[in-house]
């Protein structure tokens, strides 16, 4: 299968080793991965933070960088979420009819990456070798805009050498949101706090995610604190074997 990939501008600033994780991991499974250069933000930004006008052509960018594709994957639920969500309202406000057409065929095609791999794959096992104690927070993305369900938890499971541990009140938010840390800074830390409790509880190496917005927010306190506990994105822990360690 040829898989187009949308990396998301927050990974391909911050954290391209997510990219570079999600195209190993494609590529050992048999697929032809391509990235369009062309793409640019999903609009999210801008939509969560009450300018959905400006949003509408960063919308129609997507939909023409990805109009051909025979599949989208994107190693973040939030930017998923948005696109998956929320174009669809865009593209009806825009008041274009061939917009609105184009999104409806697009949307069925893009997929977060754990659902890519568990629901239209069926893929659980991965080949992922990983030996070491894990927990893992589901981001509110991948909880309630766009649920993954257990996609994420089922492909940890099957990873080699991986010790999976439960996170207690993983449901609640890391209090990043995007701008809601900036503009609500002390609540932020407050439930930043809880998160970071409740993961050194676990006594887990690693804490993991489909989303590196949510692991910048925890692996930033958890770093401050020098605890010694590590965020490793949920693409790069499947992309390790025995002979390509995760860093």
């Amino acid at each position: 299968m040829k898989v187009s990939l949308f990396i998301t501008c927050f990974n391909d600033t911050i954290f391209p080793r997510t990219g570079q994780a999600t195209v190993r991991l494609l590529e050992r499974l048999g697929h032809e991965v391509e990235f369009p250069e062309a793409q640019t933000c999903c609009g999210q930004m801008h939509f969560n933070t009450g300018y959905a006008d400006d949003a509408v052509p960063l919308a129609r960018r997507f939909v023409q960088v990805f109009r051909d594709a025979e599949v989208v994957v994107a190693p973040s639920a939030s930017c998923v979420g948005m696109v998956k969500e929320n174009y669809a309202a865009l593209a009806e406000r825009s008041g274009d009819a061939a917009f609105q057409k184009e999104v409806a065929e697009l949307l069925p095609r893009v997929y977060e990456l754990s659902e890519f791999l568990v629901r239209r794959l069926g893929v659980e096992d991965v080949g992922a070798y990983y030996p070491h104690r894990v927990t893992y927070h589901p981001t509110c993305h991948s909880l309630r805009a766009y649920p993954l369900g257990d996609a994420p938890l089922r492909l940890l499971r099957a990873v080699k050498g991986l010790e999976l541990i439960e996170l207690p009140d993983a449901e609640e938010c890391c209090g990043f949101g995007g701008t809601f840390s900036v503009k609500n800074a002390d609540t932020s830390v407050a439930m930043l706090s809880d998160k970071m409790r409740c993961i050194l509880e676990t006594r887990a190496e690693v804490c993991t995610a489909a989303d590196n917005s949510c692991l910048m927010n925890i692996g930033g306190g958890l770093h401050r604190l020098r605890t010694g506990v590590r965020v490793v994105h949920l693409a790069e822990i499947l992309a390790s074997t025995e002979e390509e360690p995760a860093t």
